[in-house]
């Protein structure tokens, strides 16, 4: 939530003169400055600020340094809050960035606003979940399921309710009007995530457990999956995914379409569980399932390829499905409204899976070409495709070239435990590199 609405907001391009006093770093300057802040209504208006101050980092941060105790004091409105804790988001300086955006929490609160709720902790939780800062998530999320908004006053309540799914709505009578209670099942899933990023697995798996004992939903029971997975208990966590794929079929509360949609969704989540587990047949059973229901996603024909590719297993099956996504993915591209031929590029993990395969079959130099090119896609440094590479370097014998690969490679390691694991064997193949003569 918090990237999309930052990007939104950066995104938008409209003109706005903050005046030449703005810029001055006098403290009247930037009182009169703040004083405009906490006049600030309409979206334009502040997206016009919120432009300003991220083109002009030095004195943002001025200006951040000054509204700091207006902050601490409530003395902010929440437009001005709102656009000071994104402005120190956008300088990375995340315990600023929070320490405005607890201004606008504690009015949305107070106002009983769904909408403000959602936006103000929506923003505090996504952007420390986006910066690995996990416990600090954790907290923020606890804090929102612990808040009560209730105003105390008896009145007969209508409350519209939804599930995490967002799919299943119905009213029913309550007796108090607690706004943040609508926002729990949806903070409840960040807080439950951002326990198990900390490893701590089994208070996480608790914590799903106890919501299954009061109703075993399908999508809670998806969660504890999840959590499943990222614990490394992966028998465990494609039984659970089995398990909530026929719920979900069996589930009469939703149309076919939208059970079609979570049908596909989970389908390919457990097939890169099974992936894990090396149980490449059931990982194709899934994929295939996929290709039928969605013949015209570039995805499942690149991930079944791949797999394929990688276990060795029936290497010009694999080549042509990989060949078939990037195809299919090309012609996905040149139907978007701002497609630019001269800016527009293949998918870097599409053409990794492309050179892993040449590589499989042994036409190295072509395999070489092909990952040379998928490095070239900023959003495809991974240390896998830098693996790749050089493993085709070495089968040409350019041992150099790989040891730069691996070594460049090292750089960019996730905390994924896929890629924990691809380090240290990376890290073993670059020693065994550099002892060799």
């Amino acid at each position: 939530m918090a990237r999309k609405c930052f990007g939104l907001l950066l995104a938008v391009t409209i003109s706005f003169s903050m005046g030449a006093a703005s810029l001055r770093a006098g403290e009247a300057d930037l009182a009169k400055e703040l004083a405009d802040l906490n006049r600030l209504t309409g979206t334009e208006s502040m997206l016009g600020v919120l432009k300003a101050l991220t083109a002009n980092p030095k004195h943002a941060k001025t200006l951040l340094a000054f509204a700091q105790p207006a902050a601490k004091k409530k003395e902010l409105s929440y437009n001005a809050a709102l656009v000071l804790g994104l402005t120190a988001a956008d300088l990375k300086e995340f315990k600023t960035a929070e320490t405005f955006l607890r201004v606008c929490m504690e009015k949305a609160a107070k106002l009983q606003s769904l909408e403000k709720l959602s936006q103000s902790y929506g923003l505090v939780t996504d952007l420390y979940f986006e910066q690995k800062m996990y416990a600090d998530g954790a907290r923020v999320c606890k804090e929102l399921l612990e808040l009560n908004t209730d105003d105390g006053k008896d009145r007969k309540v209508v409350a519209t309710i939804a599930d995490r799914t967002g799919e299943v709505d119905f009213s029913e009578p309550r007796d108090r009007f607690d706004t943040a209670e609508l926002l729990r099942p949806v903070i409840f899933e960040t807080y439950v995530k951002a326990t198990a990023k900390q490893g701590k697995y089994d208070q996480a798996i608790k914590l799903v457990d106890n919501l299954l004992k009061k109703k075993d939903d399908w999508i809670d029971r998806h969660l504890k999956g999840w959590v499943l997975r990222e614990a490394g208990r992966y028998e465990e966590a494609a039984n659970t995914f089995e398990d909530v794929i026929k719920q979900v079929g069996e589930d009469e509360r939703r149309s076919p379409q939208v059970k079609d949609r979570y049908i596909i969704q989970f389908r390919y989540e457990v097939s890169n569980i099974y992936v894990d587990l090396k149980k490449i047949d059931r990982a194709t059973e899934h994929l295939e399932f996929l290709l039928k229901k969605r013949p015209d996603n570039p995805i499942f024909y690149n991930d079944l390829g791949y797999i394929w590719a990688d276990h060795g297993m029936k290497l010009e099956d694999a080549e042509k499905l990989i060949r078939k996504a990037i195809d299919l993915d090309r012609e996905r591209r040149k139907k978007d409204p701002d497609f630019n031929p001269k800016t527009d590029h293949d998918s870097g993990a599409y053409l990794d899976s492309l050179g892993w395969v040449l590589f499989k079959q042994k036409k190295n130099k072509e395999a070489k070409e092909w990952l040379i090119k998928a490095l070239e896609d900023k959003s495809a440094q991974h240390l896998e495709i830098f693996d790749h590479l050089a493993d085709v370097h070495m089968a040409l014998g350019e041992r150099a070239l790989a040891i730069q690969a691996w070594q460049t490679g090292l750089k960019h390691v996730t905390e994924s435990r896929r890629d924990v694991e691809r380090k240290a064997a990376v890290e073993k193949k670059l020693d065994k590199a550099k002892s060799s003569k």
